[in-house]
């Protein structure tokens, strides 16, 4: 498995050597029998890097069939020998993070020290689900009726699944297997086939820790994999990270299946900027929300909301931030954006950027163009990756597609109100409500937007406000399908279900029969 990874270059990986990204089942790697397969990409230089797998149908029975089989023994597995297993992953985890973090740039093309905070943010999840036996105590309640006792307790479903996107291929993951696993699931994994060798690591790591078989299982594969999952009847719970159309799809169709289901969306996120923020801290915010990562991140900052005549300050510094942004090679340590994920998704982005001109938005930088050559945008060295700049907008209007649409690519769009109350109100209106900042020097203000705006996490003064792991992360309106955010205490209760009982022994029972029920007398 490697010690702690020191990367050197882009092509300096754990993955320079493998060929074809297979499955992982009963505890064992196991290559496609579905003799289908699907190109891996270096996206820093555009070429084929490896093939995934795409499982059959009956690869994927076959995982679900080893996680049911697991099961009974895993369930009544005392909740603190779950957790020792997993604090062998957590301390597994911890030294290999680096190792993780430069798979994840191979692959995904996000720079390193991203990479890094994605791990680290995995990792979180990972120490909270650790705490697995103070989650699980239920409620107790002596004499609520006489003679009669009244207690409940949470017990696991049985076999869920988890379906993830590229842009976190470890952190989004780890929102999910860890605390399935630790309440006593079994857990079958189909990440994305973009970057899909991360998953496969860490079911490595999850065996050398003393996970037995079963209990978590890896498939690779596209809708074929994803449709047997969310019909298959032994599959009790559906978690999902993804577009809004998809989250849409999964949840009705896991649901009309009669499965528990959270989906999580699509996002446009906003950043209301008060005439009396600190504009260089906003400007610092907005530049790393809006193009770190490339913007390929459900939490991004897509949208900046300037009150009054804060945008005639604002849209200046963040053109002039913009046009120097250090676009390179994701494993550079002092690259600050690498390249967008896959070919395809470059040209969707680019193609927004023709849409916001059209519409009439004023593109005030264009990343689709170097700002010194005013050629279009390439890294020298690296010609064939998948590269593009910062790009800014300004006046957008809320009519617009680059306004309403998620782009998912570093192209900000500043939008002027004229108060306060438009600004709530354009937010509002909006068919997202995943994430959202006000920048602000005024604590009333602070305190009204908390209040009244209807999205799912709110930061004040904080760009991207993921919580922490025992807090829960999910979004409002169409950002979220089902009842329950993920991880935290809400992802405890997604992957157990409650059980009531109530307990009267014999020599308190009266004689004869009763015929209502049980109160409190």
């Amino acid at each position: 498995m490697g010690e702690h990874y020191a990367p050197t270059a882009a092509t300096d990986t754990p993955l320079a050597s493998m060929t074809e990204v297979g499955h992982f089942i009963a505890g064992e790697p196991v290559a496609s029998a579905s003799g289908r397969r699907q190109p891996v990409y270096n996206p820093t230089t555009g070429a084929v890097a490896r093939q995934v797998a795409l499982a059959s149908a009956d690869e994927v029975n076959a995982a679900v069939a080893a996680a049911q089989a697991a099961f009974p023994a895993w369930s009544d597995t005392p909740p603190i020998r779950r957790a020792r297993v997993l604090f062998k992953f957590l301390e597994l985890m911890n030294q290999h993070r680096d190792t993780l973090a430069a798979m994840i740039t191979a692959e995904h093309g996000k720079v390193y020290t991203d990479a890094q905070g994605e791990v680290s943010r995995g990792i979180d999840i990972i120490e909270f689900a650790c705490g697995i036996p103070q989650l699980l105590k239920g409620d107790y309640t002596e004499q609520v009726s006489t003679g009669i006792d009244n207690w409940t307790l949470r017990q696991p479903l049985g076999v869920a699944a988890g379906i993830t996107p590229f842009n976190f291929p470890v952190m989004v993951p780890c929102w999910m297997f860890p605390v399935a696993i630790a309440a006593g699931n079994c857990f079958v994994l189909k990440p994305s086939e973009r970057d899909p060798s991360p998953s496969l690591f860490m079911a490595e790591l999850l065996k050398q820790a003393g996970l037995p078989d079963g209990v978590f299982n890896v498939v690779q594969g596209d809708k074929l994999a994803v449709d047997t999952l969310l019909t298959h009847p032994d599959v009790k719970a559906i978690s999902f990270v993804g577009s809004t159309p998809i989250a849409h799809y999964i949840y009705e169709t896991g649901a009309h299946h009669g499965k528990r289901v959270q989906a999580l969306g699509g996002a446009k996120n906003h950043m209301v900027v008060m005439p009396d923020a600190d504009l260089e801290q906003t400007v610092d915010a907005l530049i790393g929300a809006g193009y770190g990562s490339a913007g390929e991140r459900c939490m991004a900052i897509s949208v900046a909301v300037a009150v009054g005549d804060v945008a005639d300050k604002l849209v200046p510094a963040l053109a002039a931030r913009a046009k120097t942004l250090k676009v390179k090679n994701g494993m550079a340590l002092d690259a600050e954006m690498g390249p967008i994920v896959t070919r395809e998704a470059l040209e969707r982005i680019t193609g927004y950027i023709a849409v916001g001109v059209a519409e009439g938005a004023t593109l005030v930088v264009d990343g689709r163009v170097d700002p010194v050559s005013g050629q279009p945008f390439q890294v020298l060295g690296f010609e064939g990756g998948f590269f593009i700049g910062g790009t800014l907008f300004d006046h957008a209007t809320a009519d617009m597609r680059i306004y309403r649409e998620e782009i998912f690519g570093p192209v900000l769009v500043v939008v002027r109100v004229p108060d306060f109350v438009a600004a709530i109100d354009l937010v509002n209106a909006h068919e997202y409500g995943n994430g959202v900042a006000c920048f602000t020097s005024d604590g009333n203000v602070a305190r009204e937007f908390a209040r009244r705006i209807q999205v799912g996490m709110v930061g004040i003064n904080v760009p991207i406000p993921v919580p922490m792991a025992w807090h829960g992360f999910g979004g409002w309106k169409k950002s979220l399908f089902g009842d329950m955010h993920a991880y935290g205490e809400e992802g405890v209760r997604f992957y157990t279900k409650q059980k009531s009982i109530m307990q009267r022994w014999p020599a308190s029972i009266a004689k004869g029969a009763e015929f209502v029920m049980p109160t409190a007398k």
